[in-house]
């Protein structure tokens, strides 16, 4: 054999043993909606009974269903954990600067993980919104980009649906036409095709859409969809609220009309957001309709990528997630927002599915946190953690949803305070709240929930989810559940310790300590 057939013979075959390593290592398609509560969703039992779903449904039927999952309280800490695997007390050098939602951070000290991908033989792409800082990572973190930057642009912050400005690969920004949702969804078909990539290389993409945040404008094609319905009012729509905190009797996003409908008191008011009018009146039935709406088009996307991976023959070979930044609250406990610490404001949805590996039709019932979530994108890749990460590996629940898990979920809200602007309560009291929500820690484990607040001699909150799902009866001062209450709290302070919070040490005091 001379020396060009050899040449020729050793170029074959490492070609072919990149390409089997490429099959060996997984693609990753993460795809991420925003403000979308998981009652939203047919597959999830507390969605409504008239909610259509069909391929989101689909993904869970073809997965791995997680039933309490809280990804993040909002949109930014809860990008800055799916980037960093940290809690927001955490991420360092983070801050918000500026005419809102402007954002800078230090990326020697914030480092985000996708580039650790890069260098280890993966493409990584995010198309859509873009909430963490000016800096979008562009050729550093991502080999591919198509984004809607919010903090470089606080005058388009607003435009969750339409005219957007786009960019590309961290280039100038161009006003973008069409509706966002399919916008977002085009530039992801394309990249999974591998026009916008290149050939040969396991990929990470994640896909941010905009909906449903406010203002929850749905496509046009859906705004007829789901005439005439009707939801049951929360039982706790208005005040007061017996046994829950102090701000909790001033929640009044919903009065009574004269017919005793509940409307929107003042209409919807989202920070930054277009003009927002209620397509279908300012009542509840209107405002949930609306909402629902909009997730009709996502429902769509997702129908549409998993095609494009059957299409292309990636499918088997592609791990998909699908969750949200945090849920949405449409009544309960009276708000119109997220944010709070309540299951209605904040718990996600969670669907895994990647049939040729993990198993299908199957659902966890333990709480899991959006921190979890890198951790188990490193397994799947092979790739070592490079940094200490707050979360856990979710692949022994995803081999076997009903295996015991010993790690709790923590979720922590510090407002738009980050990093080491946590470790002590701000004297300024303009930061330690938004919408007059405190800064608080939240705690699950197995069927109970504890909840402490950053503010002096408040109550803390304690429910059984098991018995009380609507998180109605705070046990928190029952003497029966006081043993329960104190390991909760010592629990919650030990997972704080765990994942270094500087805040650990000055927790102000309980009101029953």
């Amino acid at each position: 054999m001379n020396i060009v057939r050899r040449l020729i013979l050793v170029l074959v075959m490492l070609a072919l043993a990149g390409k089997a390593m490429a099959a060996e290592r997984p693609n990753i398609l993460l795809i991420y909606t925003d403000d979308h509560s998981y009652r939203t969703i047919g597959c999830y039992p507390q969605a409504y009974p008239w909610v259509q779903t069909p391929h989101i449904d689909a993904l869970a039927a073809r997965g791995v269903r997680f039933e309490y999952a809280y990804i993040g309280t909002w949109c930014m800490p809860s990008r800055a954990t799916l980037l960093t695997g940290h809690h927001q007390y955490g991420v360092q050098s983070m801050r918000m600067v500026g005419t809102y939602p402007g954002s800078e951070y230090d990326s020697t000290r914030c480092p985000f993980w996708p580039k650790v991908f890069r260098e280890h033989g993966y493409t990584t792409a995010q198309i859509g919104k873009w909430h963490t800082g000016t800096d979008t990572g562009a050729n550093r973190d991502w080999d591919h980009q198509m984004v809607w930057n919010r903090p470089r642009y606080p005058e388009n912050a607003g435009n969750y649906f339409y005219d957007q400005l786009i960019e590309s690969n961290g280039g100038p920004p161009k006003v973008t036409k069409g509706y966002s949702t399919d916008n977002y969804t085009n530039w992801a078909e394309d990249f999974i095709r591998g026009d916008t990539r290149a050939d040969g290389k396991p990929w990470y993409l994640w896909v941010c859409y905009g909906a449903v945040h406010g203002p929850f404008t749905p496509a046009h094609r859906h705004r007829q969809d789901y005439p005439g319905l009707s939801v049951p009012v929360p039982q706790d729509i208005y005040p007061p609220r017996p046994g829950k905190p102090a701000y909790m009797q001033k929640v009044n996003k919903w009065i009574a009309n004269d017919q005793g409908v509940p409307i929107m008191n003042g209409g919807f008011g989202g920070q930054t957001v277009e003009h927002t009018t209620s397509i279908h009146g300012n009542t509840l039935d209107g405002w949930v309709r609306q909402y629902h709406q909009g997730v009709r088009a996502l429902d769509e996307s997702v129908g549409r990528l998993v095609s494009v991976l059957k299409e292309t023959g990636q499918y088997d070979n592609t791990l998909i997630v699908f969750t949200s930044d945090q849920g949405f609250a449409w009544g309960q406990h009276g708000f119109a927002t997220k944010l709070a610490p309540y299951d209605a404001n904040i718990r996600s949805p969670l669907i895994v599915s990647m049939p040729s590996r993990l198993p299908t039709g199957k659902v966890v019932p333990h709480p899991v946190s959006g921190v979890d979530l890198v951790p188990t994108f490193f397994h799947f890749a092979g790739i070592d953690l490079p940094w200490k990460m707050h979360g856990h590996d979710l692949s022994p629940l995803l081999l076997n949803p009903e295996a015991a898990w010993d790690h709790p979920s923590l979720t922590a809200f510090t407002a738009r305070s980050y990093g080491a602007d946590t470790d002590r309560i701000p004297s300024d009291t303009t930061k330690t709240n938004i919408n007059g929500i405190p800064w608080y820690f939240m705690f699950r484990e197995g069927t109970y929930k504890y909840i402490r607040y950053a503010v002096e001699g408040e109550v803390e909150e304690l429910y059984n989810l098991e018995d009380d799902p609507d998180e109605l009866h705070n046990l928190a001062s029952q003497p029966a559940m006081r043993e329960q209450l104190l390991a909760m709290r010592a629990a919650t302070l030990a997972e704080l310790e765990r994942t270094g919070a500087g805040i650990a040490g000055h927790l102000p005091a309980v009101a029953n300590p």
